[in-house]
């Protein structure tokens, strides 16, 4: 769709769209298949499936993020390969968002009920790291994955260990997230300093934490 030429309502329209396909639950469509598909249900006490359950919002609810930014900066983009860029690693976060969300149904959980504003937030960031220029928009990206790879790998250390399911989908979404800051960083963005990621990490820890239990 990006190779058309859409009127400011027609890309308002496509981006309300793609907002609804990303926030109601069970909406996304991934093309590749959960990794949990050939594995067994493992035998989780209520406790831990409530746990496991909570982990996977986290994740669903950094999914709805990532779909945003990527969105945000797809529609702010300067150059058409960057917009291309973008707009395959939101295809690819979209795999994530159904993974967790299918996860989280079979553990008798739920979905974050402020993904809505987590979206809004994260995609007016994106827009306007796309304003700013290509290489800060992809800089962006890299530390927003770097941060999410830490998350991952935190719950990998947190998941029940029973819970093959949860770990499978969670393992791959590593090597996807890892992939993507590869990417941002070999397509020309820059390296953010500490100081900037550490203030990323705060936000970040406040959306995880409010989400678990939200």
């Amino acid at each position: 769709m990006s190779h058309l030429h859409l009127s400011p309502l027609d890309k308002l329209l496509v981006q309300a769209d793609k907002a609804l396909r990303t926030l109601a639950p069970g909406a996304p469509c991934c093309e590749r298949p959960t990794p949990a598909t050939k594995l067994n249900e493992g035998n989780l006490s209520d406790s831990e499936a409530k746990h496991a359950a909570a982990l996977m919002r986290v994740n669903h609810a950094g999914e709805v993020c990532a779909q945003a930014l990527y969105q945000g900066q797809a529609l702010t983009a300067k150059l058409p390969h960057i917009r291309r860029e973008m707009e395959h690693a939101a295809a690819e976060e979209i795999d994530h968002l159904a993974w967790c969300d299918q996860r989280i149904d079979d553990l008798g959980g739920h979905t974050s009920v402020l993904n809505p504003l987590w979206y809004g937030m994260s995609f007016g960031l994106g827009a306007v790291a796309g304003l700013i220029g290509d290489r800060v928009s992809l800089g962006f990206v890299a530390a927003i994955e770097d941060q999410v790879c830490e998350h991952l790998e935190e719950h990998l250390l947190e998941l029940p260990e029973q819970d093959g399911k949860s770990r499978a989908v969670v393992e791959q979404m590593l090597i996807d997230e890892a992939e993507h800051s590869n990417m941002a960083i070999a397509a020309g963005g820059i390296a953010f300093p500490k100081p900037i990621k550490a203030g990323m990490s705060l936000v970040s820890k406040a959306m995880t934490k409010s989400s678990y239990y939200l």
